[in-house]
């Protein structure tokens, strides 16, 4: 299956622009089956990878403008976009962690067979990159000697089954002074008033999404930040992205 790429996700894209050789960009193409993210393997050509994401542009101001000397670890990478962006943008370390529960999204919801990687691989290969791909559930990072400055939490938090853990876990990963940009699936309604967690159905969201299981509330989100001695900085906001609820905010430690 391939997806269509929106004009949205290639603003994202143009954040990073890779200007890969015509022919290694058609390479690329040809070999890696399915897109998550879109990427901008030659803009002067006009040359995107066709991701699936419909819109990310509500996280643009939440990323910093300069990474520079900043360990960076990017939980739930996927195709790597915003580890490869930190990277672009001064980071001085970058791991890329992925327990590639996306197969399984790829293969339900859109009948995509991967082996999980490669189109990381590939990307990392044309920029010539030093970042680091590990495949691993972010839990299994607990009690790691490593600690970054810098990390990312986007697009995962509804998707694991036990948040909390999952939060407790990057918490105790900061390094002083370091923070968490944290963007999931929010609440609608009356619900997104109160401090709820509601709890999916399987394809609920999505059709054919059946690794989904939660939704959270803004004051739902400050109250499981407490619990990982963790607080909000100001900006949190809920946007409406295709007609889905999208909650972002930047965390840092107590």
């Amino acid at each position: 299956m391939v997806c269509e790429t929106t004009d949205a996700e290639r603003e994202v894209a143009d954040l990073m622009p890779i200007e890969a050789p015509v022919a290694d960009c058609q390479e690329v193409l040809r070999r890696v089956p399915f897109w998550f993210h879109t990427f901008a393997l030659n803009k002067a050509a006009g040359i995107y990878t066709p991701g699936m994401v419909r819109d990310h542009r509500y996280r643009i101001p939440y990323l910093p403008a300069d990474f520079n000397g900043l360990r960076v670890l990017d939980a739930g990478t996927c195709d790597g976009f915003y580890a490869y962006l930190a990277e672009s943008r001064g980071a001085e370390r970058v791991l890329a962690v992925d327990n590639h529960q996306c197969l399984r999204l790829a293969r339900e919801r859109f009948g995509v067979d991967l082996t999980g990687g490669e189109a990381f691989r590939a990307i990392g290969a044309l920029l010539g990159s030093r970042v680091e791909y590990r495949r691993a559930d972010v839990l299994e990072l607990a009690g790691s000697a490593e600690h970054f400055d810098f990390v990312y939490c986007c697009g995962m938090l509804h998707r694991v089954e036990n948040p909390l853990g999952v939060l407790r876990v990057l918490r105790g990963l900061l390094d002083t002074g370091g923070r968490i940009l944290l963007e999931t699936y929010g609440a609608t309604g009356p619900e997104a008033a109160l401090p709820t967690v509601h709890v999916m159905a399987a394809g609920e969201a999505n059709t054919g999404d059946n690794v989904h299981y939660w939704g959270l509330s803004a004051p739902a989100l400050t109250r499981l930040a407490r619990w990982a001695a963790l607080e909000e900085c100001g900006d949190t906001q809920v946007h409406t992205v295709d007609g889905h609820p999208r909650l972002i905010a930047t965390l840092r430690a107590v």
